[in-house]
């Protein structure tokens, strides 16, 4: 008896692990239901906290089609209250933060065609518009205290030519525009009337006003290629300042044609900390190194603190006292992970003390004790929230040197979620955290990110009816004795002893990572463990979350190694027996669409295949996408190099495309130029060619992240295409 009570309760166990309790499977509309939670923001004393709401609604004039709405919320971090939609205009509203005194915000939203900054009091009344910029602004930031405010504009190559307060002298760029035959940017001071049949001068003029009206894209540039088009057009990010109420006259602190990152005021509100790249004499698109530097509010005064040839520093954050600096750095190869690191104010290079950790980091924050320094990181199937403990607290260490053996790294939250954004005030955290149960909430913790209380439950109502497939972890190690760890779902219909069809998913990048706590896939897994499949997916070599060695491990093997890993992950799961061999599916985007066609170009297990906006053809990549310094990151080199052009063509999936005999269908996005459309285009044709079963799918206006921000309908064809095309294989 005792032994049959154990097997119940182990097989209810299994049950629960494998699905939630639920009547109904996440359907392929569900995708409108999901409500993003986006940035944050806590007011001093972290009793308030406001942030956004990413919705997904019917458009007016058509029942088929949805847009996006962004709306801004406000909670109390107590928990007495629901949060509450703070801003209902047509137009979405983003980037929201608290005055320092906590009694308004300041906030993004459209006017005109173009981002403006906004006020709202918290007592009741509405929004003013505090900027009309030519230029737009976005990314507000209040001074200490609360006076002032810094946001930053977009500003065309035209318009900074002829703009006096950002172009001073109306100078032209010490930089070449890299016009053949044409030096020291000459064309630019052509004073001409344009006329067809006039002088050398005159003709140039004209060439240029069909330029302008869009008659002609004339290219220079090396990054001529944008998201969505074929682009020769510069533009440059220049940051303003103002003071905070309305009818106030914004100043411009940055110019010229240098490129600029992010600007913050220092506590004490009396300078300026910038990073970007103010003193190259190189065009904008040869720069990969960016600097640290510090200045006056009003721009003058520029100073730079940290930079290199060949180094790019990021993320500066000052302590609350102003004594000391945090900030990453690393190489400028793509393929890399920045330290983090602290060094007193106003100390050089040589001071600094590295904080090792070896994971890629994001949004630093420091306590206001200054005894920790909080961030978020991609690590092992989640996206934990850690900070680096600095024991005692920086001030006692007159020199860093002191502080070097004490310092130690913190994990706050598991590998099982991720927390997507987070602030800290008063010793209290407030986070959005994505988990298979829920793919956004937002919560509020102690420091240490205990006593989690959720604080809102915006896809908690919804989600109740559904039956979740939950993931089950597992690793293993590879030929080069690096843990591969992978995640099983069943469907939501499992059954033990009955066989299902399974679905092989491959991540992207090559350097990103999948995991229970990474967001973007939790509709698709749902879906398709929903409509009875199973799926796999696992984190091959040159992955994100696993340290420098793991996502170096594909330099020069995009193909052969990541393979064996998911197709190890594959037979695995294979091997627990409730799998259909004869019902196996694989699908993947972007180099995931890459490594598809890899894999069924030397294998020949799967039913049915499906790549999205991939790369396949390594040399013309490097011609038409915009992401083509993966080309000599990854391979050591340019195609027209002996030993980089043999082994683009070895790693190459077009080079065996005689092999696929899959059933394979193809999506890219019309506009997709991130990794570019032609690739598949040849593989499609080639495959039509060869006779074998391939289907084509473009979708008009669409981009590279169409599956994740792109047209909703079109997000909805992808999903649906791809399923209908696999059961006509398995069934």
């Amino acid at each position: 008896m005792r032994k049959i009570l154990l097997v119940f309760l182990l097989l209810s166990f299994t049950l629960f692990v494998a699905a939630q309790n639920g009547t109904e499977p996440v359907k392929v509309t569900d995708l409108l239901k999901v409500k993003t939670l986006g940035t944050l923001n806590l007011n001093n004393d972290g009793s308030m906290a406001v942030f956004t709401v990413l919705s997904i609604e019917p458009e007016a004039e058509s029942k088929l089609d949805y847009k996006y709405s962004t709306q801004i919320w406000i909670v109390p971090t107590d928990g007495s209250a629901a949060p509450r939609q703070l801003t209902t205009a047509k137009e979405s509203a983003s980037q929201a933060v608290f005055s320092p005194d906590g009694k308004q915000i300041v906030f993004v939203r459209a006017a005109d065609g173009k981002s403006q900054l906004f006020l709202l009091g918290l007592e009741g009344g509405e929004a003013i518009q505090l900027t009309k910029s030519k230029y737009g602004a976005s990314s507000p930031k209040w001074s200490p205290d609360g006076k002032q405010l810094l946001f930053s504009g977009g500003v065309s190559f035209k318009y900074l030519l002829n703009d006096s307060l950002l172009n001073p002298g109306k100078t032209v760029p010490a930089w070449s525009l890299e016009k053949p035959g044409l030096e020291n940017n000459a064309v630019l001071k052509n004073e001409a009337k344009g006329n067809p049949d006039g002088t050398i001068e005159e003709v140039r003029a004209y060439l240029e006003k069909n330029a302008e009206d869009r008659k002609a894209k004339v290219i220079t540039k090396l990054n001529h290629l944008d998201e969505m088009d074929v682009n020769g057009d510069m533009s440059f990010t220049h940051y303003f300042i103002m003071e905070a109420r309305p009818g106030a006259r914004a100043v411009n602190i940055t110019t010229g044609f240098s490129r600029f990152n992010s600007v913050d005021f220092t506590p004490d509100g009396k300078q300026l900390i910038i990073n970007g790249n103010a003193e190259s004499k190189e065009h904008p698109d040869r720069i990969l190194e960016n600097c640290i530097y510090l200045a006056n509010t009003d721009g003058s005064g520029l100073k730079k603190m940290l930079g290199e040839k060949d180094k790019s520093f990021s993320s500066p954050r000052l302590s609350p006292s102003g004594k000391w600096l945090a900030f990453q750095y690393s190489g400028t190869s793509f393929v890399s992970i920045p330290t983090l690191a602290l060094i007193p104010m106003g100390g050089s290079i040589n001071e600094k003390i590295d904080l090792p950790f070896d994971r890629n980091k994001s949004f630093l924050n420091w306590s206001k004790d200054e005894k920790y320094i909080y961030f978020t990181s991609q690590s092992n199937g989640g996206q934990p929230l850690y900070r680096v403990n600095l024991s005692k607290g920086i001030n006692i260490y007159p020199p860093l040197s002191a502080l070097k053996d004490e310092v130690k790294v913190e994990q706050l939250t598991g590998y099982e979620s991720g927390i997507a954004n987070y602030d800290l005030a008063a010793d209290k955290l407030v986070f959005v955290k994505t988990e298979v149960a829920n793919p956004f909430e937002l919560y509020v913790a102690d420091a240490t990110a205990k006593n989690a209380k959720r604080l809102s439950s915006f896809n908690s109502s919804w989600i109740a009816g559904k039956q979740l497939s939950f993931p089950e972890k597992h690793s293993f190690k590879n030929e080069k004795g690096m843990t591969i760890e992978y995640w099983v779902m069943k469907p939501t219909n499992y059954q033990p002893g009955k066989k299902f069809p399974l679905l092989l998913e491959i991540h992207g990048g090559p350097s990103a990572m999948w995991g229970p706590g990474e967001s973007s896939m939790w509709h698709e897994y749902q879906y398709f463990c929903g409509k009875g499949y199973g799926v796999v997916y696992a984190n091959p070599r040159g992955s994100g979350g696993y340290g420098l060695d793991f996502l170096r491990g594909n330099i020069n093997d995009w193909g052969t190694g990541p393979t064996k890993d998911v197709l190890t992950a594959l037979d695995k799961t294979v091997a627990e027996g409730w799998a259909d061999t004869a019902k196996l599916m694989v699908t993947g985007g972007s180099y995931a669409g890459y490594l598809v066609a890899w894999i069924i170009a030397h294998d020949q297990r799967f039913a049915a295949a499906c790549s999205q906006r991939g790369v396949y053809d390594l040399a013309t990549f490097f011609g038409e996408g915009n992401a083509w310094r993966l080309v000599p990151n990854y391979f050591g080199g340019y195609p027209w190099e002996a030993t980089p052009k043999a082994t683009l063509a070895r790693e190459s999936p077009i080079n065996y495309v005689q092999n696929i005999k899959t059933p394979y269908i193809i999506f890219h996005g019309d506009n997709d130029r991130r990794t570019g459309f032609v690739q598949s285009e040849m593989l499609y044709k080639s495959l039509k060619v060869l006779g074998r079963p391939v289907e084509y799918v473009r979708h008009p206006g669409g981009t590279h992240e169409l599956t994740r921000s792109g047209n909703n309908r079109q997000r909805i064809d992808q999903m649906l295409r791809t399923w209908e095309f696999f059961e006509r294989f398995i069934h």
